[in-house]
């Protein structure tokens, strides 16, 4: 079924094609997970009695603890990996890979090279964090297939045009942004520069680049795009044939949004689709909007996704909580009842105002609640911070150019109260003054709490966040000495 049509049947379309899927994979191909065998097994749980959706919420959570690398066992995410042997195929492979299996012995071709083509990792992205050591998940040569699938499907939800120019300004590097705009433009046969984004080909031949090229797309990370955006604001470049900038790798509030299409405007590109991703290196894949106002659209044929409250149960369609993943159809590396610690208002299950798909869309508010956990942070000057909120506020405000907000101790001393320092460099034509003014009123009235407000040079900023060093910016930074 093409995805067109897939994407547009009834709820009840969806709810037989996912439960038929599910049936399937649990019985014949997470069994061969180490990792899911044991967990089954210290549960007293089969998987062929996984049947219906329902029957998900059975089964024990999946965590970042489950699968995150420890320095006693660097290896530990190897235990999600599908691994088939001889005896496991007999005991839980389908009929038609069993006779299949048993054909290709008959003609004399070679077994073992089919199941690696279907199961070997051949293929590495890692999660990023700055507490806990990165996660490898691997992709088969199977799953690069269907990376390229669900790329090829992320362009046409956006309706990128056939004849669409992209610059891929994501960073060159082993995670989700940069390869799923590889995949969907060299799928759909579009001219694309590649750049490996600012640390490999540099920022000014970007800028260069969108001009020369008369790109309609640019792929980038939200932070790095505004940057460059900046840049072509003041050589006074020509961007005027943009009609699509999409962003991944962070979240892009409204705030941002208006402030990116205000410069784009100034560089002559009046009439731009600024989209957001949602992407979860565990599921393997990203989910888009096929407009600034809709939510992100996913593949139900390939996952299924469950929202639950903080005791763990499911909340009826459209309710707010935690966002489950869970894999249908992947191999290499895979994820059942996965917390993401992504916090969504809701997923809604009704046809798409905008594009008429009626696929389940993950609502576009997602707050992160990994960003407080990577820090290991409770309390600051005893409150609890949502660090969460920093990100939204302090990109949309048009008094802001850059900043960066550090976690740290008073003087510096381990045994001090904590305090947050917020570095910002004021916009052209704004005095530090009215930073700080507005700043303090939106820090209050958002968070419950202040920070101590510095002001720093654009460039001194710019290399503290790392903007064309790091993979993603430094946005928070926890400095606080260690006791």
């Amino acid at each position: 079924m093409d995805w067109n049509t897939t994407s547009h049947l009834s709820s009840d379309e969806f709810r037989r094609l996912q439960e038929t899927r599910l049936h399937e994979f649990f019985s014949h191909e997470l069994p061969y997970s180490p990792f899911f065998r044991e967990e089954f097994a210290k549960h007293n749980l089969k998987f062929s009695d996984v049947r219906t959706v329902d029957d998900l919420q059975k089964l024990p959570f999946t965590s970042k603890a489950d699968i995150a690398p420890t320095p006693n066992n660097p290896g530990k995410s190897r235990a999600l990996i599908l691994q088939p042997n001889e005896k496991l195929l007999k005991q839980f492979a389908s009929k038609a890979k069993l006779l299949n299996i048993f054909a290709r012995k008959l003609f004399g071709q070679d077994v073992q090279k089919k199941l690696e083509w279907e199961y070997k990792p051949v293929h590495l992205h890692f999660t990023t964090g700055r507490t806990a050591l990165p996660t490898a998940v691997g992709y088969s040569t199977k799953d690069l297939d269907t990376l390229r699938e669900t790329a090829r499907r992320l362009f046409e939800t956006m309706g990128i045009p056939d004849d669409a120019v992209v610059v891929n300004a994501f960073p060159y590097a082993p995670h989700l942004a940069f390869w799923l705009t590889f995949y969907a433009t060299s799928s759909l046969q579009l001219t694309t520069l590649q750049t490996g984004g600012g640390k490999i080909m540099g920022t000014q031949k970007i800028i260069d680049a969108v001009e020369a090229l008369k790109a309609n797309v640019v792929t980038a990370i939200p932070g790095y795009f505004y940057h460059c955006l900046r840049e072509a604001v003041a050589q006074k470049k020509d961007w005027s044939h943009l009609k699509f900038v999409v962003f991944g790798g962070e979240r892009v509030g409204d705030g941002l949004r208006a402030k990116v299409k205000d410069l784009l405007k100034e560089v002559g590109a009046k009439d731009v689709q600024v989209l957001a991703c949602y992407a979860l290196t565990e599921g393997k894949t990203a989910w888009v909007q096929c407009n600034e106002q809709s939510g992100y659209h996913t593949y139900p044929d390939m996952e299924v996704f469950e929202v639950v409250d903080e005791q763990g149960k499911r909340v009826p369609a459209g309710q707010p909580g935690e966002l489950v993943y869970t894999s249908l159809n992947w191999r290499g590396t895979v994820m059942v009842r996965y917390r993401t610690g992504d916090m969504v208002t809701g997923v809604r299950t009704d046809r798409c105002p905008h594009c008429g798909r009626t696929v389940p869309r993950i609502d576009r508010d997602i707050r992160r609640k990994s960003d407080i956990k990577e820090f290991n942070l409770t309390k600051v000057k005893g409150e609890l911070v949502d660090l969460n909120a920093f990100y939204p506020l302090l990109s949309g405000t048009t008094e802001v150019e850059e900043w960066q907000l550090q976690i740290a101790k008073v003087n510096n001393d381990p045994y001090e109260v904590d305090e947050l320092v917020l570095y910002v460099a004021p916009k052209a034509g704004i005095t530090f003054m009215q930073v700080e003014h507005a700043l303090n009123r939106k820090i209050m009235a958002e968070t419950g709490i202040t920070a101590r407000i510095v002001e720093k040079p654009l460039q001194e900023i710019l290399k503290m966040i790392g903007m064309e060093s790091e993979l993603k910016e430094k946005r928070v930074v926890d400095v606080r000495p260690k006791v």
